[in-house]
């Protein structure tokens, strides 16, 4: 497939150097580009920020193995290169459809002289749920770190509108999964290690748009509260990261999403534009890294571009 030429999404001369982060990144309009499902970074036209470039990593994840679902694209590939550069080995979950998009991602964490593992399949399934533990663990040598990512979304005018089978795959891929995996993942967690979910701000305030999506995610929070109570006794922290619009596959790939909405997406925040995976991606660091977060269990941090919901 022939890919279009990418759009610069920032300002890149040498004076944003001098210019705070959070008033250097891309804002609408955006390109009204609408992707096919499952949505590939590489088919963008305008491409997600994600290599963090005024990041400093610090040893936090030195000798450590992360798991992270979602992890070809989007928030997921911003994380597992975080990791990477924090000292972590990562094992990436994907679609196969992904593939190109992985073959990048794994490309980024093995120049950190890190390993990568690829795991293609369905999360929906819940066996292959149990094979990504197993695997990671055989191949990489343990597991301290799991990040449930992996996402399904689809724009709805209404509750009509919403089939059984949607309902039940945002569920499957959203909520299940997480379940599965953390099941899957318990036995090999040793005191010290995290559980991190991404949630979404409409898990909390709802949208109109995105009933089962935004129900999933309220889902999330609950799960991840009520974990976190039950495992703090066994040194394992689980949290969550909620995210508001940030531009990544996901979002054009929205079959309800119109080309005007993608193209104003992440406008109505008060900072009045879509986060980059790379703003939202040391979240996920921070809550991974025992020193640094240790007395964190148990929260949804949000990431709302303004907006809070405490």
């Amino acid at each position: 497939m022939k890919r279009k030429k990418t759009l610069q999404t920032s300002d890149e001369s040498p004076e944003r150097g001098h210019r705070p982060q959070m008033q250097s990144e891309p804002v609408p309009p955006y390109s009204r580009q609408k992707l096919a499902k499952p949505g590939i970074e590489a088919d963008m036209e305008q491409k997600p920020r994600w290599r963090a470039p005024r990041y400093r990593p610090g040893g936090k994840l030195e000798g450590k193995v992360a798991l992270v679902t979602g992890g070809d694209s989007g928030i997921g590939r911003a994380v597992a290169y975080l990791y990477a550069r924090e000292g972590a080995d990562v094992a990436i979950v994907y679609l196969p459809q992904e593939q190109v998009d992985a073959d990048e991602t794994c490309r980024a964490i093995r120049t950190e002289g890190r390993r990568c593992l690829a795991l293609p399949g369905d999360l929906t399934d819940p066996a292959f749920c149990r094979e990504v533990v197993e695997r990671t663990v055989r191949e990489l040598g343990r597991l301290d770190v799991l990040v449930s990512n992996a996402a399904w979304q689809n724009r709805k005018r209404s509750l009509e509108e919403i089939s059984d089978e949607e309902w039940e795959r945002t569920f499957r891929t959203n909520v299940h999964a997480y379940f599965h995996l953390t099941r899957a993942a318990l036995p090999h967690l040793e005191p010290g290690a995290a559980i991190i979910a991404t949630s979404s701000e409409v898990g909390a305030i709802g949208s109109d748009t995105l009933v089962d999506y935004g129900a999933t995610k309220g889902a999330i929070d609950a799960f991840t509260k009520s974990l976190a109570r039950q495992l703090v006794s066994r040194g394992i922290r689980v949290n969550a990261v909620a995210p508001g619009p940030v531009w990544t596959p996901l979002n054009p790939a929205d079959e309800g999403a119109t080309p005007e909405h993608v193209e104003q997406f992440g406008k109505k925040q008060p900072m009045q534009r879509a986060a980059q995976p790379e703003e939202v991606a040391p979240a996920y660091v921070f809550l991974a890294s025992d020193a640094d977060a240790s007395y964190v269990t148990g929260i949804v941090l949000d990431e709302m571009g303004g907006w809070a919901t405490g």
